[in-house]
């Protein structure tokens, strides 16, 4: 058993979590561990702006009463909360969700020892620092790829992007992207092959409005980086991720 909540000093980051489990109108809920940053909350905003049911949690005590209140369709959580050690808590959130996936949030230094304790086909983990970005569009990824990934690595043609890892390879080639770029490619690949509008890009790739020209230039910048063939312009429409 976890022990009690420590008295006083509590950051106004903590929800009151109810003693009875609640409908979530919502299909997706994510439960937010993290530890309460400007970046947790931008976080939290962008998610919420896309219509994504979010219940913020900023300690490692209360993160099971959560999951039993909320049935969380995602676990997002922080390595470094306060409380209780934090692989005994992933050990107890792996136990208590077993069909659940969790993202959990690490410094680098402390990723070797967490590796161990990852289901290699349902989570996956992000170094901190994060950009918001990155960890954004990872979220809404893993939510439209439901419970579990059939393999940790995602394929369109011969680009491959490792979703554990976040190595991107093009012909076999490494490719060095930017958080920023990274967060593009991964919400063009959630519909590889379809059209997929700027107004859309702006909403998943930046915590706060962008607009269509930001889009366009993060959309050369990606070209020139995995090929300018592998992205086509639909004018008047959006782009398309090409094998």
């Amino acid at each position: 058993m976890l022990p009690a909540a420590p008295p006083g000093g509590a950051s106004t980051y903590v929800p009151v979590i109810p003693q009875q489990r609640v409908p979530v109108p919502q299909v997706d809920h994510v439960l937010l561990a993290l530890l309460p940053t400007a970046a947790s909350a931008s976080v939290l905003r962008a998610l919420r702006a896309d219509g994504v049911s979010v219940s913020p949690v900023g300690h490692g005590i209360g993160v099971l009463d959560a999951i039993r209140a909320r049935d969380p369709a995602l676990i997002v959580l922080d390595v470094e909360l306060p409380g209780p050690d934090q692989a005994s808590v992933l050990a107890a959130v792996q136990n208590e969700a077993p069909g659940v996936p969790v993202i959990a949030v690490t410094p680098r230094e402390r990723r070797a020892g967490l590796l161990h304790q990852l289901r290699g086909d349902r989570d996956d983990y992000v170094l901190r620092p994060f950009a918001v970005d990155e960890l954004a569009a990872r979220i809404r990824l893993r939510l439209r790829l439901g419970p579990a990934l059939d393999h940790a690595v995602l394929r369109h043609g011969e680009l491959v992007v490792d979703t554990e890892f976040g190595d991107v390879t093009v012909d076999g080639q490494m490719v060095s992207l930017s958080p920023t770029e990274f967060a593009l490619l991964m919400a063009m690949l959630a519909d590889p092959g379809q059209v997929v509008s700027p107004d859309r890009l702006a909403r998943e790739v930046w915590s706060e409005p962008a607009s269509a020209n930001l889009v366009q230039v993060y959309i050369s910048y990606l070209r020139r980086k995995i090929g300018p063939e592998r992205i086509r312009t639909v004018r008047g429409a959006g782009y398309v991720l090409e094998p």
